[in-house]
């Protein structure tokens, strides 16, 4: 069964059990359509929790789980991975993928060189940035926009982007 990271749980809100929730779904409130999540503690261990309630707060989600009724449980529950299972999400649109989908692809440039294969993906003020990396562990961050994601082909597991070879690298 395959799982993808939906969001992350955080510090509790409130002393009835609620949280806070760092969702990395667009928009943030899509999170909310999932009943059930997977949480993935820091140990490793998996459990499910159904979503009880939530809504938007300031610039993110709080949420209360069924089964969470006290700011102990909750805070017990701090840094947890949600996760769904991958056939629950909906199909992706057009030009839109999953990260999850992208991980593990080759990437090369307009040139033609290889920058590697996707690593992950960091979440930074000016934008998405994929992280790939070449078999001697050279990274290169490339802003992950349609500007410089030219072509993603899932059936060859093949990336092609607008991005100098010596360009950022870390």
């Amino acid at each position: 069964m395959a799982w993808i990271e939906l969001g992350r749980l955080g510090a509790p809100y409130g002393i009835r059990g609620w949280v806070h929730v760092d969702s990395y779904t667009d928009p943030p409130e899509g999170l909310l359509r999932y009943r059930d999540w997977a949480l993935r503690l820091a140990s490793g261990e998996r459990l499910t929790r159904r979503l009880g309630e939530g809504r938007t707060h300031g610039q993110g989600l709080v949420a209360q789980l069924e089964g969470v009724a006290s700011r102990e449980a909750a805070a017990a529950l701090t840094g947890a991975v949600i996760e769904v299972e991958r056939a629950a999400l909906p199909p992706a649109g057009e030009n839109e993928f999953y990260r999850a989908d992208l991980e593990g692809l080759a990437v090369r440039n307009l040139e033609g060189v290889a920058l590697g294969v996707v690593s992950h993906f960091v979440d930074a003020p000016g934008g998405t940035l994929m992280v790939t990396r070449e078999s001697n562990g050279r990274e290169h961050w490339v802003l992950a926009s349609p500007r410089h994601l030219r072509t993603v082909d899932l059936a060859t597991r093949v990336i092609v982007v607008d991005w100098p070879a010596d360009g950022p690298a870390e």
